[in-house]
């Protein structure tokens, strides 16, 4: 997978965590407290993560734009003599 994509996952995991903290009951501090516990090392993963997501560098970017917009080579039609050309 790549590290993106584990990112953004990471990220629903933790928006998740977060809601199920919102609602649930205050009453019960051990079940929150392993919520909190779940939520930061969601968080501690997607620091990690984070720092695997390699930074394009703008060589090859410029380098992959160029060769995507480089239009494709015609082919030249050699000019026939017509009989308008032979009358002049």
């Amino acid at each position: 997978m790549k590290a993106t994509k584990a990112h953004k996952r990471i990220t629903h995991a933790e928006d998740l965590i977060s809601d199920v903290l919102e609602r649930y009951s205050e009453d019960e501090p051990e079940i929150r407290q392993q919520l909190l516990d779940a939520k930061a090392a969601i968080g501690r993963a997607k620091d990690a993560v984070k720092l695997q997501v390699p930074a394009r560098t703008p060589k090859k970017a410029a380098t992959k734009r160029a060769a995507v917009n480089v239009p494709p080579v015609k082919a030249t039609k050699k000019h026939k003599a017509t009989k308008r050309d032979m009358e002049g």
